[in-house]
């Protein structure tokens, strides 16, 4: 945005964008500017996210934790993700997690993104566990209706990026959880 002249935006402003991609956050920051320049300053944002991912990107609190209780006793997870590969990948791995993961679904591993349920059954099948026996822990509504279209149990991290227009109570969910610790709660119950 600095370079192409427009303010920078706040970040709890861009949060609740993030969820949706690049071009609605660009939308977020500039709405009143014309869609083609919008296109154009997406670009520019895809160029400069692909120098900078995963930089400053840490996991949520109490993942780190729960992620070594589910290591120690063996269950899988995985992450099931819009962005596409070139962006989803690298993150991971600054993230550490390459290794950890069962499966790595991003946008365009399959024909069809979130909320269809092509990502979430390949998913599953890579993992080699049937859906009904799979929490999908999602922040978006898309999340959650893919989950539940694929028979998977949908948890809503509300500790993600919401917006304070989302209706999470509205989303086919079985589960909701306020932030990490209740989720390892749900996990060690």
């Amino acid at each position: 945005l600095d370079e192409a002249g427009f303010n920078v935006q706040p970040l709890d402003l861009m949060r609740h964008a993030a969820s949706h991609g690049s071009l609605y956050l660009v939308k977020t920051a500039i709405p009143d500017a014309d869609e083609q320049l919008q296109i154009t300053i997406q670009q520019a944002l895809l160029q400069h996210y692909a120098r900078i991912n995963g930089d400053n990107s840490r996991l949520f609190a109490d993942l780190p934790e729960l992620l070594s209780l589910f290591d120690a006793q063996s269950i899988p997870y995985g992450v099931v993700t819009n962005k596409p590969a070139r962006f989803a990948r690298p993150l991971v791995e600054k993230l550490g997690l390459t290794h950890k993961l069962k499966t790595m679904i991003s946008g365009d591993s399959t024909r069809h993104s979130k909320p269809h349920t092509a990502p979430m059954l390949l998913a599953a099948q890579q993992i080699a566990i049937a859906p009904q026996s799979i929490l999908y822990l999602g922040d978006a509504e898309r999340d959650l209706v893919a989950a539940h279209n694929a028979s998977m149990l949908g948890g809503i991290a509300l500790w993600g990026y919401l917006s304070a227009t989302d209706k999470p109570d509205t989303w086919p969910a079985g589960k909701q959880f306020q932030h990490g610790a209740s989720l390892k709660q749900f996990f060690t119950d």
